[in-house]
């Protein structure tokens, strides 16, 4: 059975600069952007410390890139959201969750690319968007379910929060659950139809 392949060791100095060990050179983030986009594993120390710090150096990355003119991935709202989960009681919900989401787009983007590309001739945005959109509801509403009661009265909750079914939770999770199935159907549905139907 292969071995997976070794991440590349990046050591980050107190200069801010950052040296790829694998090629003996200093690189940027950008070359560091350009590695994760190829799918290459890697992992940065603290050169002094000796400490992990790939997930502070990949957020850097991202703020990098959403500061770009026209590159930016994370709408307002849902950054609002992120920073309302810091230290609340869902927090530890929150990593597995982004992760499953993240992971089933990533399965699912070639064919919707392919699919898209079938029905309109085109890759529109207008239906990802769609998309990209009820996920996002169905995120608020999950969350929602969850918000203690406080945060109702003192007026923190977000609108979602605000208009979320009082009914149980077992209520609104097997509802959930209905609402997904229906977005899988409705996918395979746009992926059998043919162009001109």
């Amino acid at each position: 059975m292969a071995q997976p392949e070794e991440p590349v060791i990046i050591k980050k100095y107190a200069n801010r600069r950052l040296y790829n060990t694998g090629t003996s050179t200093y690189v940027t983030l950008e070359d560091l952007a350009t590695m994760v986009k190829a799918g290459n594993n890697f992992v940065v120390y603290d050169a002094k410390t000796g400490e992990d710090i790939t997930r502070s150096v990949l957020a850097q990355i991202i703020f990098e890139q959403e500061n770009k003119q026209g590159q930016s991935l994370l709408p307002i709202t849902f950054l609002r959201q992120l920073i309302r989960f810091y230290g609340d009681s869902m927090q530890m919900l929150v990593p597995r969750y982004l992760e499953v989401s993240i992971d089933t787009l990533v399965r699912e983007q070639e064919k919707m690319r392919a699919q898209m590309a079938q029905a309109f001739g085109a890759t529109p945005f207008g239906p990802l968007e769609e998309q990209v959109r009820r996920n996002m509801e169905i995120f608020e509403r999950t969350f929602a379910m969850f918000a203690p009661p406080f945060a109702r009265r003192e007026g923190q909750a977000s609108e979602p929060e605000k208009t979320a079914s009082r009914s149980s939770e077992d209520g609104e999770i097997d509802d959930l659950k209905r609402q997904m199935e229906d977005m899988q159907k409705r996918l395979d549905r746009l992926g059998n139809k043919e162009p001109g139907k």
